[in-house]
């Protein structure tokens, strides 16, 4: 791992980064925010539980799908104005949201709120890069404390605020958006990174590479495990909106220490391939041991917990693993991968919802467990196309770059 300048505090930086920077806590917070409020907006606006998790699935599909076309907008109007349309779209479709006097309204503006927050992440991390001081190490340390905390507050704020009303976290992303917007609007000046213009079938093209191809179909897999664990969980626990939020808190921190602090020591010392041939059985064990004791909720809580330091593992390794797959420039590699694995994460919340209500709340667990074996699998049957990046150094400065979910994911 790449050493930042030792003259310089990784904490000193400019005001445009430490913007940016804040903004990136406020996105990162929308991933989970609506987590606690799930029951609460099912019973006050009379939905199914499976309707309910379509709030994750529009919000998750369209921020996929924007990812394939994200480096091609803003390597043309440039990274500022690409980070103020997304943070202002965040802000007009988190108030409508609030404002919705049906689920149907709100699942279709996290729609818009996803298309928001792709424009924003796309370009945040190249932002902070080119602007921070220390080098781009601290930079990549800055971004990664910011998805930590962002991941970590993000469902407590949801539940103080849907103790008060389930439009309450939907406000307070409001104001916090707003203020991010005029932070970055103010603050942010250049001189940024020079774009070179990406021609817009890049991340369809780069998806043919086969060591791209492997990692995308296995995140996709994986992803569903991650999602059932973050969108379904709430509905079998039970809890109030605060004690959803707090459970979640508790898995965002565990998220974010593994992927800040655990994560850099494993890839120091094994291959990425045997990490996560490593990881994704215990991530499968962890999710079917919660499906089997999905009835005793503190059970179900430390197999949250325990899922969020797995969770928080994976993301950062299957990062660095895309950033080694290929030769192609990060931004594109990035976009194609997170365009395919947000479809696992899209159609996992309201497809578990289903499986519940047909079968009973063991078996969603046990879906996401085969699914997350089944990308295990895609990898140790990929390892040839994977070894490139085994032999590679594991340079965390270099090979990190915006990677939603997660980093997610």
């Amino acid at each position: 791992m790449s050493t930042t300048d030792s003259s310089v505090s990784i904490w000193k930086q400019p005001a445009q980064v430490w913007a940016v920077a804040f903004a990136c806590v406020v996105a990162f917070m929308g991933i989970g925010l609506v987590d606690p409020i799930l029951p609460a907006i099912a019973e006050s606006l009379k939905a199914t539980p499976v309707q309910t998790e379509l709030l994750f699935t529009s919000y998750l599909l369209v921020t996929g799908v924007a990812m394939l076309f994200t480096s091609w907008i803003s390597s043309r109007i440039g990274a500022k104005a690409t980070l103020l349309i997304g943070l202002a779209l965040i802000v007009v479709f988190a108030l409508l949201c609030a404002l919705s006097g049906s689920v149907d309204m709100i699942i279709g503006f996290r729609a818009g709120w996803g298309l928001g927050n792709a424009l924003f992440i796309s370009t945040a991390l190249a932002t902070i890069v080119g602007a921070a001081s220390g080098g781009s190490s601290a930079a990549i340390i800055l971004y990664e404390a910011a998805l930590g905390l962002g991941i970590a507050i993000g469902p407590l704020l949801g539940g103080l605020l849907g103790e008060v009303a389930w439009q309450g976290p939907f406000f307070g992303v409001v104001v916090l958006m707003a203020i991010g917007f005029i932070a970055v609007l103010t603050l942010l000046r250049g001189p940024f990174e020079k774009r070179q213009p990406v021609p817009f079938s890049a991340p369809f093209k780069a998806l043919g590479r086969p060591a791209l191809g492997v990692l995308a179909v296995a995140a996709l897999f994986y992803n569903i495990g991650f999602f059932v664990l973050l969108a379904f969980s709430p509905f079998p626990l039970g809890f109030s909106a605060i004690g959803i939020g707090l459970t979640f808190f508790g898995w965002g921190i565990a998220l974010a220490v593994t992927s800040v602090w655990v994560a850099p020591i494993l890839l120091r010392r094994m291959p990425i391939t045997r990490i996560i041939l490593f990881v994704l059985p215990l991530l499968a064990i962890d999710l079917i041991v919660a499906g089997i004791l999905v009835a005793i909720p503190m059970a179900l809580v430390i197999c949250i917990i325990v899922g969020g330091l797995l969770l928080g593992i994976m993301n950062t390794v299957l990062t660095e693993a895309v950033m080694e797959a290929t030769d192609l420039p990060r931004s594109v590699a990035s976009s194609a991968y997170s365009a395919v694995r947000f479809i696992g994460g899209a159609v996992a919340p309201p497809l578990a919802a289903l499986l519940s209500h047909l079968w009973g709340d063991t078996v969603p667990y046990l879906f996401a467990g085969v699914s997350v074996l089944i990308a295990a699998l895609v990898v140790l049957f990929g390892r040839r196309a994977l070894a490139h990046i085994d032999r590679g150094s594991h340079d965390a400065a270099e090979d990190a770059e915006a990677i939603l979910i997660g980093d997610a994911a």
